[in-house]
């Protein structure tokens, strides 16, 4: 197959993006003595006769295509795609001869992780948000190989596809990179391009929002107005129970960083990283919460409703209002609006706003992105996992599994690949099947490069566009420097705020139901007392230490 290189802006554009892609949540506080330093060669699998053939011009998988398999852990358990039957996977295992038998965690990631780790046997490729702690333990544990040395002495063409600031963004003070993200954005890509890659958003029902005037729901006060009518007139609405909010992630994340970010709560002031969670338009919205259970119009559901129930409720339309991420929903509303009530799909509109009426700091992409993928020291064949991951890199990997095979799902339009307009229509009409017997697009997003897949996506729907677009134009381009900032891992300073975040996720349904505000601070002050105690101000500090780091990293590049 040929078809037309990369133009020239994208192929800076892809140089950027990786350059600035490979990081750790906490990349600085690894250590020299804990941290592996060499790639042992595999034991189970001779040294290929082939090696005197490298090229750091050519990619080194062409020079073994026998067959392989490889197992991939996918650290999401809702991830329900498998390997060999659809096309893309099919055409992908033929060319190179790597055949992916794909692995979730039955239940919580990290957890399934950290026993893999106890057992001393890991899959092959492990795919983990980047976020998670266990992705340090396993670097710190020397339980995962270094990329830039399996690329050195397997195939050097992986720096071509990966970018030496690529390995500058995720090195360790080893001098290591251990894993590649998916999903990554620098802020200059997102200012030239206007890809912000921002997903979240305040989404309500709009039959059901429009039908009571499209209220103003910015304010504590509209807010709840807005849910006293929901209350007195629309407990149904079309025949189904309604439930007033949703907020996606619960207290870590909906209620607590995702709702600072609508609230346009800052980052850092002067200089020094800001403690957010005790901001006076925060804490104000909290309160909001608790007026709202005090007078019936909320329950805890969205506090404890299982990913089943959420899935069900929403594939139903019966949320009125969610604190949610628009890409999840990409699936959702095109079904919707192809059901019985065509208006029944959800779109972004102003959510909740501090005081001074700011719209809200959304988080963009960030050089984090989103999953890191690692090859873990149980491989068999690490010359054939790091050769597989370099062709998942380059353009020709990322066009295989995200368009599939040229004449069957895609064809060259004016020298670029474009999908089949049946498969475009399938993305609004039948995901499904799209996923499940194409495999194409957003099936296998785990080594997904925006930058080089963008330009073959297809048009949205409306539907979707609406919630994209607003995001866009909410996104804080300059602060995904902040995401992560938190310590992972082993040490003293992470288990301090690992007690402090699970003590704030049983602290706040607490606030919510308080029977009144001298309760709700009574509670917040016995928190902020507990939290001190567990060494907030260390943690304080290494956020300070991270952040700046970050911010010499970003002008050195």
């Amino acid at each position: 197959m040929k078809s037309k290189p990369v133009r020239p802006i994208l192929a800076a554009m892809m140089t950027v993006t990786l350059a600035l892609s490979i990081a750790a949540c906490s990349s600085n506080s690894a250590t020299k003595e804990n941290m592996p330093t060499a790639a042992p060669q595999a034991e189970a699998s001779p040294e290929p006769q082939t090696e005197t053939k490298l090229n750091a011009e050519e990619p080194a998988w062409k020079l073994d295509t026998s067959p392989v398999d490889l197992t991939w852990f996918v650290g999401a358990n809702w991830y329900a795609h498998t390997w060999g039957e659809s096309l893309a996977s099919k055409y992908v295992t033929e060319k190179t001869g790597v055949n992916v038998k794909l692995e979730v965690p039955s239940g919580e990631a990290n957890e399934q992780v950290t026993l893999m780790m106890t057992s001393g046997k890991l899959p092959d490729l492990i795919s983990m948000g980047s976020w998670e702690t266990a992705v340090k333990k396993l670097w710190e544990g020397d339980h995962v190989y270094a990329l830039n040395e399996l690329a050195d002495k397997y195939d050097p063409y992986f720096f071509k596809v990966a970018g030496d600031g690529t390995l500058k963004w995720y090195r360790q003070e080893n001098g290591n990179t251990y894993g590649v993200p998916n999903d990554s954005y620098s802020p200059n890509l997102m200012h030239e391009t206007g890809m912000t890659a921002a997903n979240q958003t305040f989404l309500v029902r709009k039959d059901l929002y429009e039908e009571m005037g499209k209220p103003d729901l910015s304010t504590p006060e509209g807010f709840l107005g807005a849910l006293q009518l929901l209350k007195d007139k629309y407990p149904e609405y079309k025949g189904q129970p309604i439930s007033p909010f949703f907020a996606q992630g619960n207290v870590p994340y909906g209620m607590t960083e995702y709702l600072q970010n609508l609230l346009a709560v800052p980052h850092e002031k002067d200089g020094k990283v800001y403690d957010r969670i005790t901001d006076p338009d925060y804490i104000a919205w909290l309160k909001t919460f608790r007026t709202a259970y005090e007078r019936g119009l909320i329950n805890v559901d969205f506090l404890v409703d299982s990913d089943t129930q959420v899935e069900e409720k929403t594939n139903n339309a019966r949320y009125f209002m969610m604190i949610r991420e628009w890409t999840g929903m990409s699936a959702v509303n095109p079904m919707l609006a192809a059901g019985a009530n065509p208006d029944s799909y959800y779109i972004a509109v102003d959510g909740p706003q501090n005081n001074k009426g700011e719209s809200a700091k959304l988080f963009p992409g960030n050089m984090d992105g989103w999953m890191v993928t690692m090859i873990s020291k149980s491989a068999e064949n690490p010359e054939r996992a790091i050769r597989f991951l370099t062709y998942l890199a380059s353009e020709e990997g990322q066009r295989d599994l995200f368009l599939g095979k040229e004449g069957e799902t895609w064809d060259s339009a004016g020298g670029k690949p474009q999908l089949k307009a049946e498969f475009a229509d399938m993305l609004g009409s039948n995901i499904e099947k799209l996923e499940k017997e194409y495999g194409i697009l957003d099936t296998y997003w785990m080594m997904r490069n925006p930058v080089i897949v963008n330009q073959w996506r297809p048009e949205k729907a409306p539907v979707i566009k609406q919630m994209e677009d607003f995001a866009n134009a909410q996104a804080d381009i300059d602060s995904g420097i902040y995401k992560g900032l938190d310590p992972l891992g082993d040490s003293d300073v992470a288990v301090a705020w690992s007690r402090i975040s699970q003590n704030w996720e049983e602290v706040l349904p607490e606030l919510i139901t308080a029977k009144d505000e001298a309760a709700f601070d009574k509670v917040f002050e016995s928190f902020r007392s507990r939290r001190d105690g567990y060494g907030f101000a260390q943690v304080m500090e290494y956020r300070q230490t991270e952040l700046d780091a970050r911010k010499a990293k970003m002008a050195a590049e």
